[in-house]
């Protein structure tokens, strides 16, 4: 039980907690129009919050690194459902593709309400970063299985205004509950799901940015580039075979 406990512990701090940071850490930057860190960042958030979720539930995935398409794998050996609407997973998608990349070694681009689409992912993911499946000990000293109920109340939880659902000892709560932290109003600003009451509406700049990556444009100083610095296996297979379309 011991073990168990710190655990869920080590889940909570070091994927859940750090998480919440990252999430903050996106939506600054994205107020700030620094759209390849927004990616970064976004994906940090959404990775750990995978982790901590797999690692609460004793999901063994440790090859998952940065690549949220293995992270989605795991995700179907969990004893329940991720419910997460069309446009989440179409997010999720969207991050895989640019978040990993934090060296233009690939191009990208920004195009649509991408912060309100992480707000909205990070509240759906976010509720299952918790331990749900425990026996609570009742007054007669009994014990009852919580886990129907708990999923029950992630349920619920859609009918309600997302600010409404917290989660104990959660990071992104105690920055809420504390006026004068200095990350709270990078966190509530125009968030229709994290706050202190509803959000019908909000209101933000609608990025529409791209960038060419230099290995987009000159692919022939690809084995120049190696000499001197690491891409990823993926990123020199991409390129060699654009060269050879090329040629």
């Amino acid at each position: 039980m011991q073990t168990d406990a710190l655990l869920d512990d080590f889940a909570v701090r070091c994927f859940r907690d750090v998480a919440d940071q990252d999430y903050i850490a996106a939506r600054m930057s994205y107020r700030a129009g620094l759209i390849s860190q927004f990616h970064w960042s976004g994906l940090q958030a959404v990775e750990k919050y995978l982790k901590a979720i797999f690692l609460l539930n004793r999901i063994k995935a440790k090859d998952v690194n940065h690549n949220l398409a293995k992270a989605l794998n795991y995700v179907k050996e969990l004893p329940f459902d991720i419910k997460l609407s069309p446009s989440s997973k179409k997010l999720l998608e969207y991050l895989d593709t640019f978040g990993r990349f934090r060296y233009l070694e690939s191009s990208y681009y920004v195009d649509g309400p991408k912060l309100i689409e992480l707000d909205k992912t990070i509240w759906e993911i976010r509720r299952y970063c918790r331990v749900l499946n425990y026996d609570l000990k009742l007054a007669n000293g009994q014990t009852k299985n919580m886990f129907d109920l708990e999923l029950e109340r992630i349920t619920n939880s859609e009918k309600e205004a997302p600010y409404k659902f917290r989660l104990a000892g959660g990071a992104l709560e105690e920055i809420l509950d504390k006026k004068d932290n200095p990350a709270r109003k990078p966190l509530i600003w125009q968030n229709g799901f994290f706050g202190s009451a509803t959000r019908n509406k909000v209101k933000m700049v609608i990025h529409f940015h791209s960038m060419n990556s230099p290995l987009s444009l000159h692919p022939e100083i690809l084995d120049e580039v190696l000499n001197y610095i690491f891409l990823p296996k993926e990123v020199v297979k991409a390129y060699r075979e654009e060269l050879t379309k090329r040629s």
